[in-house]
């Protein structure tokens, strides 16, 4: 894989098929930490380091384990597993090292085990049978895309609490409209064609 195929790959990931703005998985994370933009990086940073990870070694339980003995209908279950592993871990790490940040996250860091971002970037590796290289760049990248989502998202709420809108759209209508509004930029990226 050249370098141009790799920077299309990972350009490709986060702006025109970003995983939450464009393919919309990964809402749930993605709609609950993002009201301060401390806690939307923190979970963004966690959720790169879990797809970025998780595309390395599913990479690997695919292609030398499943594979071989036929097992490909495995998979997903497979994927899960690897990913509920890595949260653990990150979870962990978290939780002795950035003991505020763990707080903040709450509920949502163990969600990234079911996080269908994670697991839908695992499949699509697997899918689109890329290599080792290529499925960790594309791993990296979709993470990227993430974080890049919920960072502007929680730049755009904490920035929402002082705006003048009608009462009726107060709390999670006017969160929804935003997202929105940023969904439909990010799809502006959906017609361009890279090298």
């Amino acid at each position: 894989m050249t370098i141009t195929q790799i920077l299309s790959l990972a350009i490709s990931a986060i702006l025109i098929e970003n995983f939450v703005l464009v393919k919309f998985l990964g809402i749930c994370p993605f709609l609950g930490v993002s009201k301060k933009s401390d806690t939307a990086v923190g979970m963004g940073v966690a959720v790169t380091f879990v797809m970025t990870v998780a595309s390395a070694v599913t990479y690997l339980v695919d292609h030398f384990m499943l594979r071989p003995l036929g097992l490909e209908y495995l998979q997903t279950i497979s994927f899960i597993l690897v990913i509920a592993a890595l949260v653990q871990i990150v979870e962990m790490v978290m939780q002795k090292t950035l003991p505020a940040l763990h707080k903040s996250l709450g509920i949502y860091l163990p969600l990234i085990t079911t996080n269908c971002a994670v697991l839908g970037a695992a499949l699509l590796n697997a899918q689109n049978d890329y290599t080792f290289i290529a499925s960790v760049v594309y791993g990296l990248a979709a993470g990227l895309g993430f974080m890049l989502a919920i960072v502007l998202f929680a730049n755009v709420r904490e920035r929402l609490e002082f705006a003048d809108y009608p009462k009726a759209f107060e709390g999670f209508p006017i969160a929804l409209v935003t997202a929105a509004l940023i969904s439909l930029a990010f799809m502006g990226f959906n017609g361009m064609k890279i090298f």
